[in-house]
């Protein structure tokens, strides 16, 4: 199956292509959409072996690139700065094109990156993880980690193309498919209870490409909404707050982003139950179990409510929660800072 998808920003309009296959056709779709004298590539340590001089060897045009090293921890200025010397060494103008060819680090960075060098060079996302591809390649969120907390520097900056690809995903770990599984399922809790029917099945990763475009569809229109995160778009960070917070105590190693998220999830969900909603943890359990995500906190609760503090979610004495009421709906609760801490430690 093949999808095109258009979201307008503010910055332009993103036009998202979904098909297997993608990849190695990327330059003919990217010489659709751009003119640029030069391009370079970023990518990390894990995917550059896999695919950079795949992508490489399709262009005419002088390309460069930068490697970074993979993982969350290396989501930081310096790395950001890094990537500048690169784009300025080898002549980069504001004319010609940054790639992002890897997960949702490798976004976030490059995407910073694309935003902040000559005030804003075209962009170019190619996720090859499933979280990348579900979420954090579409809607323009960019940015990186201070020690304070997670993404707390960064930039609104839409890229021109994402080029999504679901046959990458046959060369992911089990367990980092598993974690853009925890961003498949917010996204059945917060819009589509299909999704969870179709993630509950044995075999679901035979449906994963109708997956993929249902949560980019999802995303495309929340964000076209509310693109700066101000009213709607909150709704996507169901699972993130005390995901976040969690994500910082274990200084970004101990937890992936999904294994997080899927804490955070069902920490919300309980968090929903007891302000009097119906308790809809067994179910999230059950699914993100049967993924192979975990479900329970293992740090203090006194930890967890003062790294929560920190994100940016957080508006004066109060902290946006999104809670599920029902499979596919979900909705915005400021809580008060005195009252969060009394829930959080009954988590």
């Amino acid at each position: 199956m093949s999808e095109l998808l258009t979201l307008k920003g503010t910055n332009g309009v993103s036009e998202i292509h979904i098909e297997s296959g993608l990849l190695a056709r990327a330059a003919s779709v990217i010489g659709e959409t751009f003119s640029p004298s030069r391009i370079h590539i970023v990518s990390d340590s894990t995917v550059a072996p896999l695919y950079l001089e795949q992508l490489e060897q399709q262009f005419t045009l002088p390309v460069t690139h930068t490697v970074i090293p993979a993982g969350e921890e290396h989501k930081r200025l310096s790395t950001v700065e890094g990537i500048y010397h690169d784009l300025l060494a080898n002549g980069m103008t504001r004319k010609d094109l940054i790639i992002a060819l890897g997960g949702g680090v490798v976004g976030d960075i490059t995407g910073f990156a694309a935003a902040t060098f000559l005030r804003g060079v075209s962009l170019c996302q190619i996720p090859t993880t499933l979280l990348a591809q579900v979420d954090s390649s579409v809607g323009g969120k960019t940015g990186v980690d201070m020690p304070e907390g997670k993404n707390l520097v960064g930039a609104f900056y839409q890229p021109r193309l994402v080029l999504i690809d679901p046959a990458v995903l046959a060369t992911l770990p089990d367990q980092t498919f598993a974690d853009g599984m925890a961003e498949v399922v917010k996204y059945g809790y917060i819009s589509n209870r299909e999704i969870l029917d179709m993630v509950s099945a044995p075999d679901y990763k035979k449906n994963i490409e109708r997956i993929i475009c249902e949560c980019v569809r999802i995303k495309r229109d929340v964000v076209t909404i509310d693109e700066h995160d101000t009213g709607l778009r909150m709704i996507l960070n169901f699972g993130h707050t005390i995901g976040h917070a969690a994500e910082k105590l274990g200084n970004y190693v101990d937890l992936t982003h999904g294994q997080a998220v899927a804490i955070g999830m069902v920490a919300a969900m309980r968090l929903s139950a007891m302000l009097g909603n119906e308790d809809l943890s067994e179910r999230l359990i059950g699914i993100l179990e049967h993924i192979g995500l975990p479900t329970e906190l293992k740090y203090g609760r006194e930890d967890i409510y003062r790294s929560l503090l920190s994100d940016k979610k957080k508006f004066g004495a109060t902290v946006n929660f999104i809670l599920v009421r029902e499979p596919g709906r979900a909705e915005i609760t400021p809580i008060g800072a005195e009252k969060l801490h009394e829930y959080v430690l009954k988590l």
